[in-house]
C-alpha cells in the first residue's frame, strides 16, 4: 500500500504528457479516421502507439535514472545532437502550436459565439495561455491536467458505452486495411501516425516538468514511479485514441459525415458524436469538457517548445546544473512562438484541416530522428546498467524507429506523387 501511495504522489509528468497528447491527434485525426474509413485503420492508431513508445519512454527512464533532462544526455553526445533537436524544433513549433490553438478557437467559438471570428479567438487564447505561464508556472499546469484529463477521459468512457448498441458490422468498415492509395490518402495516413500518440519532442519536455517537479517537491521519483507515472499516460492516451476512432466510425461513418474544414464546424460536428450519445440537453457540458481539453493542450505545448528552446541554448552554453528555473530566454521563447503561431493563424484560419495535415506531417517527418537520439542517450554511461533497455527493448526500439523512417519515407513518398498528379 505504502508503495501505491508512492505511486499515485509521482503522478504528475506523465499526467501532463497525455493531457497534452490527447489534443489534436485523438479530438480531429482519429474521429476523422474513423469517421472516413470506420474501423480500417485501428491497426495504424495501434501500430503508432506501440511502435513510438520506446523512444517516448527514454523520456522518464533516463530523466529518473540520472536526475538530467533528455537534453543534457543530447549534450553528452555532442554539440551536433543539440543543434538537431534545435533545428527540428524550430521546423515544426509554429505550425504545431496553431493546430492545436485553432481547434481550440473553434471549440471556443461553437461555445460562446460566432460573431467574432476563429482568429480573434485564437488571439485571446494565446493572450490567456501567456498569463496563466507567467503566474502559474508548473503548479498550475499540473492541476489544470489532471482536472482535464479526468473529465475526457470519463465523458468518452460514458459516450463509447452510450453508442456501442449501435454497432452495425454490416455499415461499418472492420478489416484493417487502407481505402486507397491515392497521394491524398496517404498523405492522411502519415498524418495520422505521425501525431499519434503525439509528437517525439514531448519526451523531452516531459523530463523537463519531471525535473521542475523534482525540485518541488524536494524529492526525485526512482525509474519505476517515473515509468508508472508515464505508463498510466501513455495507455490512457492510446485507449482513448482508440475510443475516439471507434466513436467516428459507429456515429459518423454510417452517415456519410466527413470532417469540416472550418474549425468552428469542426466543432460542431464533434459535439453532434456526444450529444447523439448523451442527449441534447448535455450539449453544453460536453462542449465545456472538450473546449476545457483542447485548452489544455494548448496550454502545455505552449509551455513545452520555449521551455524546450530555452534549455537546449542553455546546455549549448554548458552542462545542466540541476536547480535551473525558466529564464529570460524562455519568455523571449515564448513570444516568439506565440506570434509565429497567430501569424499562421491569421493564414489558416478557415482551413483547419490542412492546418492539422501539416503540422502533423511535420512532425512524422521529424520522429525517426528523435527515437534515434533517444536510444543513443540510454546507451550513455551515466544510465546506470540495471536501467539500460535489455537486448530485447532494444530491438523493440529499434523496430520503432524502422517503423518512423518508413513513414517519414511514405511522406515524402506520396508529397512527390501529389506534385507529379
Amino acid at each position: 500500500m505504502q508503495t501505491f501511495r508512492d505511486h499515485l504522489r509521482s503522478l504528475g509528468p506523465g499526467l501532463l504528457w497525455a493531457g497534452t497528447a490527447i489534443g489534436v491527434s485523438h479530438l480531429v485525426q482519429s474521429t476523422r479516421a474513423g469517421a472516413e474509413t470506420g474501423l480500417m485503420l485501428l491497426w495504424l492508431v495501434i501500430a503508432a502507439n506501440v511502435f513510438k513508445y520506446p523512444a517516448f519512454e527514454a523520456g522518464p527512464r533516463y530523466a529518473a535514472a540520472t536526475g538530467l533532462s533528455l537534453l543534457e544526455g543530447y549534450r553528452r553526445l555532442g554539440r551536433w545532437a543539440l543543434v538537431l533537436f534545435l533545428g527540428l524544433t524550430l521546423a515544426t513549433m509554429f505550425t504545431v502550436i496553431a493546430g492545436v490553438t485553432l481547434v481550440t478557437a473553434g471549440m471556443a467559438s461553437a461555445l460562446f459565439t460566432e460573431a467574432i471570428p476563429v482568429w480573434g479567438f485564437a488571439g485571446g487564447l494565446l493572450a490567456v495561455v501567456c498569463a496563466v505561464l507567467i503566474f502559474g508556472r508548473y503548479w498550475l499546469l499540473d492541476r489544470i491536467m489532471k482536472v482535464m484529463m479526468g473529465v475526457l477521459t470519463l465523458s468518452t468512457i460514458v459516450t463509447i458505452a452510450l453508442v456501442l448498441p449501435r454497432f452495425d458490422a454490416t455499415s461499418i468498415s472492420i478489416w484493417p486495411g487502407i481505402p486507397d492509395t491515392s497521394p491524398a490518402t496517404l498523405l492522411f495516413l502519415c498524418a495520422l501516425a505521425g501525431w499519434m500518440p503525439s509528437a517525439l519532442d514531448i519526451a523531452v519536455w516531459h523530463t523537463l516538468w519531471g525535473l521542475e517537479k523534482t525540485r518541488g517537491d524536494g524529492r526525485a521519483m526512482t525509474v519505476r514511479e517515473a515509468t508508472f507515472d508515464f505508463n498510466v499516460g501513455y495507455v490512457g492516451t492510446a485507449l482513448l485514441a482508440c475510443g475516439f476512432l471507434l466513436l467516428g466510425a459507429i456515429v459518423l461513418h454510417p452517415a456519410g459525415v466527413t470532417i469540416p474544414q472550418s474549425a468552428p464546424a469542426f466543432a460542431t460536428t464533434l459535439v453532434d458524436v456526444y450529444a447523439a450519445a448523451l442527449g441534447q440537453g448535455a450539449r453544453p457540458l460536453i462542449l465545456i469538457a472538450v473546449f476545457s481539453t483542447m485548452l489544455s493542450t494548448t496550454l502545455s505545448v505552449s509551455d513545452g517548445f520555449p521551455r524546450a528552446l530555452a534549455a537546449a541554448i542553455a546546455r549549448l552554453r554548458g552542462p545542466e546544473r540541476g536547480d535551473e528555473d525558466r529564464s529570460a530566454t524562455y519568455w523571449v521563447a515564448l513570444g516568439v512562438c506565440v506570434t509565429g503561431a497567430f501569424v499562421i493563424i491569421l493564414f489558416f484560419a478557415q482551413s483547419m484541416r490542412t492546418l492539422v495535415d501539416l503540422a502533423t506531417m511535420l512532425t512524422g517527418l521529424t520522429a525517426g530522428a528523435f527515437a534515434i537520439l533517444n536510444l543513443l542517450v540510454l546507451r550513455r554511461p551515466e544510465v546506470p546498467e540495471a536501467h539500460r533497455p535489455s537486448p530485447l527493448f532494444t530491438v523493440y526500439h529499434l523496430a520503432g524507429i524502422g517503423f518512423l523512417i518508413a513513414m517519414g519515407g511514405l511522406l515524402l513518398f506520396s508529397v512527390a506523387l501529389t506534385q507529379l498528379s
